[in-house]
């Protein structure tokens, strides 16, 4: 069962670590376009700029999530550092219930953000929905909160070699 749910969560953290990759990736050609349009073409597309930042949000909180489960999210060890064991392993364990209360907290309020702002349209981009926009926060959210019973229950993933997800390796293996 452990070793089920390892594979299903290396799956959606190899998707996260994908997707937060591939919103650099994009962001990385539509600022220099904006930047190009405006000053050598000198007409402004005005699709750049609020398609960056909703990949940047969507960096953000896919690529929080996959840290976390990686073990290098932002943490200050300066106090943990100087406690004894014991309060050491009492305080990690309180950081990650209260990650898991954030986590609740961002799927809860982050859907009621898209439903509420569903049918709002941004002036640049009226095609797209304001709602959303901000799917990232309740989605990240969920992928958070997963990591974070898989790190309760089931110990720290930081430290496992992720399952790699190779087609080839395994129609190899069915054609032989």
């Amino acid at each position: 069962m452990a070793e089920t749910i390892h594979r299903a969560l290396d799956a959606v953290y190899l998707a996260c670590i994908w997707v937060a990759g591939a919103c650099i990736f994009l962001m990385s050609l539509f600022i220099p376009w904006g930047i190009f349009a405006r000053y050598v073409l000198g007409t402004g597309s005005q699709w750049p700029e609020p398609i960056s930042i909703l990949l940047m949000v969507i960096f953000t909180f896919l690529g929080a999530a996959a840290a976390y489960r990686a073990g290098a999210h932002i943490a200050v060890a300066m106090l943990t550092e100087r406690m004894p064991p014991a309060v050491r392993g009492a305080m990690a364990f309180a950081v990650n219930v209260l990650m898991m209360l954030i986590s609740v907290f961002m799927v809860y309020y982050g859907t009621s953000l898209c439903i509420g702002t569903w049918h709002q349209s941004i002036p640049a981009l009226p095609w797209l929905p304001v709602g959303l926009t901000y799917v990232p926060v309740p989605l990240g959210g969920l992928v958070t909160l997963l990591f974070v019973l898989e790190f309760l229950l089931l110990g720290d993933q930081s430290q496992r070699d992720v399952v790699r997800f190779d087609l080839a390796d395994e129609s190899a293996e069915g054609a032989a």
